[in-house]
């Protein structure tokens, strides 16, 4: 049975023809799952755009450069590469307010309460990356061991959301703080050992601006366009450090203030005397406010606003419907246009689709659920509130869901486009199956009500 809409006030305007039109889509982007499904779909158009006569121009599209040039210095990239290494670099400046906030204020801010999310995101990470070791172990495709070790948290979060009620809160608490400590580990990987050779000069000047940045955010400088300038300039000079550009946007989200300038009782209590001293005026039918005394209300009803919400907050707010509806599809429809044959995933590709499938069908839930029983049985950790063994078996299952970070993975550790080919077509496969068995383990299961 569907809600009805909340009661509309007596003065409010009717809505309009075009409200009206634009409501469903409205509610299906305000989805939880919705995301997923739009990945999904951008993922399955992709692949048969690459599968069909169009594929030839795709290619030509992708790998057509683009470039700018100021004085003596110019960059010119493919369009392949100003996604993966540009657009992305958003991607994971998102991630990185995320671990900063989690780690503030979140689930991972508590020893005890962070225990079991950190043991099962190693187990679920060392696991898969030793079953594609064994698989690829001195072969062609040994570099690819990071790329079952990722977890696609939209994928996994929209699969959950699909359950409903059945699914405890605890369960997605948890599965979200597993996914942050995966991308943490991902973004120390990257870095580690799917950077380039070092030019310590350009480090050095990132780092630099780094420092820079963290002395603004001591300073409480709490303007956006400051810290997006001078992390444009980080980004540059990772870009020709030889590590990953991306790590950039982590690296700048880390300096982001966290803390408000007033707090909760403080705003209520101003924004009352503001909203009691508002000048009251006849209704009129003006399309904005002439009166000055008014302005000047509202105005500081917003800086009031500005004050209590800290950037961290309201940045990371701001940007998740940019990289839910726009980052992450494109990038999925950039990378997983793969040719899908049989041929690709035969002879020096085999181990590599191998180790991908068995590393996150197999070594994710194994992993993960694993090191969360021995936490648990160690006294270190407990299981949240209203979860069961099974309840984690099926988030483990559905944790092998890699998609876009493994796929990023893919297209640092090999330069083969026959090997790139090979891993995506895997990174698909797995996901899907890694997807579906978890929805249906978690099914089986009583609502979180009754198993409660």
């Amino acid at each position: 049975m569907t809600a009805l809409p909340p009661p509309r006030a007596p003065h409010d305007p009717p809505p309009t023809r075009l409200a009206r039109l634009m409501r469903p889509m409205q509610e299906f982007v305000q989805q939880a799952q919705s995301g997923g499904i739009v990945l999904l779909a951008v993922t399955l158009l992709a692949m048969i755009i690459a599968n069909s006569g169009l594929g030839s121009r795709y290619e030509t599209i992708l790998h057509t450069h683009a470039g700018i040039a100021l004085g003596p210095y110019s960059l010119d990239e493919s369009l392949l590469h100003w996604i993966n290494d540009g657009l992305m670099a958003i991607f994971f400046f998102l991630i990185g307010l995320e671990i900063k906030r989690e780690v503030l204020v979140g689930e991972l801010a508590s020893l005890r309460a962070a225990t079991l999310p950190i043991v099962a995101a190693i187990g679920g990470v060392l696991v898969p990356a030793a079953i594609y070791t064994a698989f690829n172990a001195g072969g062609p495709g040994a570099r690819g061991w990071g790329i079952p070790m990722a977890t696609d948290i939209a994928f996994a979060l929209g699969c959950l959301a699909l359950l409903g009620s059945r699914v405890p809160f605890g369960l997605k608490v948890f599965l979200t703080a597993v996914a942050i400590v995966d991308d943490l580990i991902a973004v120390l990987v990257i870095a580690v050992f799917y950077s380039g050779q070092l030019n310590l000069g350009a480090l050095g000047i990132g780092l630099g601006l780094l420092l820079g940045l963290m002395v603004c955010n001591r300073l409480g400088v709490r303007t956006p366009l400051v810290y997006g300038g001078v992390g444009i300039l980080v980004w540059l000079a990772f870009l020709t450090s030889g590590v990953h550009a991306t790590l950039a946007g982590v690296a700048v989200a880390l300096t982001i203030p966290a803390r408000y300038r007033i707090d909760a009782p403080t705003f209520v209590g101003q924004a009352h005397a503001v909203l009691a001293a508002f000048p009251s005026a006849p209704t009129t039918t003006a399309p904005m406010l002439t009166d000055e005394a008014q302005q000047s209300a509202v105005l500081e009803l917003e800086d009031l606003c500005e004050h209590v919400q800290a950037p961290l907050q309201k940045l990371e707010h701001q940007l998740h419907g940019w990289v839910t509806w726009l980052i992450m599809p494109i990038f999925a429809f950039a990378n997983a246009g793969v040719v899908l044959s049989i041929s690709s995933m035969q002879g020096d590709s085999l181990p590599i689709v191998l180790g991908i499938m068995g590393g996150l069908v197999i070594g994710k839930p194994l992993g993960l659920v694993g090191a969360a029983w021995l936490a648990v049985r160690g006294g270190l950790a407990d299981l949240p509130r209203g979860v069961g063994w099974m309840h984690l078996l099926g988030a483990g299952i559905l944790a092998g869901i890699g998609f876009t970070m493994s796929i990023f993975i893919t297209t640092l550790a090999f330069e083969s486009a026959a090997q790139q080919a090979a891993a995506k077509v895997a990174i698909l496969i797995a996901s899907s199956i890694a997807g579906g068995v978890g929805v249906l383990v978690l099914r089986r299961l009583p609502a979180a009500e009754e198993s409660a």
